[in-house]
């Protein structure tokens, strides 16, 4: 049976007494044509292999396990594998593995093959979950999540706009992101109190953009967008995480014929590429 109902879902979480815990961010998607929407989003099949992170009571991990060869669902609270083992009995290509998706090794998950990952991702932790999946470089071929609106905008969002920021930069480098659709509260048990999107991200096997050491570069665009009021001469000459001058930062853009009082929210990632190697090549990395 099923389960992607606001009938059915109310009746497991009451018959197995099941009680909602904010602190795992549970909002249960209960609309059976949006759960059909996220899978076709990820574009599954009978070849692949699928992660799914949070599979809450299992609405979804049904319809993934009907169309992908096999499922991996992690599940962090302990409380919801009894219900997993019900709602999924019969789907034999489902290994449900109680834990912590920011503890697991990517690569052991799926046992080194390339795969799929598809979620319902808990608001308060979206960003760190993301940034591992694309950091990690273990296989994956596309991200579909849903996650907080106002996020999946700041993922896709370039220079100039008030939602461009680190996150922008650090998922464009590694994917490009497609917006899928919004989704609104009534389609969640609990309702959250804003809009869901429903984003993916589709991984590139080489990045966008050339430079000499990815890790400098993200240590620029943190400095940059922890003080982004700043020129970014100054935020980066004011970041305690960095040891360059704001002379250093103004020449280097001198170089690359920029704005010496620019912004770091003007800059596109390429940008910021050109900007790491040169101060690199200057010694002050």
């Amino acid at each position: 049976m099923r389960i992607g109902t606001a009938g059915n879902t109310a009746d497991i979480i009451s018959r197995h007494k099941f009680s909602i815990r904010k602190k795992y961010g549970q909002n249960f998607l209960v609309d059976a044509s949006m759960l059909e929407k996220i899978v076709n989003a990820a574009d599954v099949g009978s070849d692949d292999k699928v992660l799914e992170i949070g599979p809450g009571l299992g609405a979804m991990t049904q319809i993934l396990a009907e169309s992908a060869g096999e499922v991996t669902a992690v599940e962090i609270d302990k409380e919801l594998i009894p219900i997993l083992k019900e709602t999924l009995t019969g789907y034999d290509n489902v290994n449900i593995i109680n834990g912590d998706i920011m503890k697991q090794e990517l690569k052991e998950l799926c046992g080194g093959e390339k795969y799929k990952v598809v979620a319902n991702l808990p608001y308060y932790i979206t960003t760190p979950i993301v940034m591992k999946l694309l950091e990690e470089n273990a296989g994956i071929k596309s991200i579909t999540i849903m996650i907080q609106k106002e996020v999946a905008q700041r993922m896709q969002t370039g220079p100039g706009s008030k939602d461009y920021g680190a996150l922008s930069l650090a998922v464009q480098y590694y994917a490009k992101p497609v917006y899928i659709c919004t989704v609104p509260p009534e389609c969640f048990i609990p309702r959250p109190g804003v809009d869901s999107a429903v984003v993916r991200l589709d991984v590139y096997d080489t990045p966008p953009v050339s430079v000499k050491d990815p890790g400098f570069m993200f240590k620029l665009i943190r400095a940059a967008f922890n003080q982004r009021r700043k020129t970014l001469a100054n935020a980066i000459s004011g970041d305690s995480a960095l040891s360059i001058s704001r002379e250093a930062v103004q020449e280097a853009l001198k170089s690359l014929v920029m704005d010496e009082l620019i912004r770091g929210e003007r800059l596109t990632l390429e940008e910021f590429a050109r900007l790491a190697d040169v101060l690199e090549d200057n010694g002050h990395k």
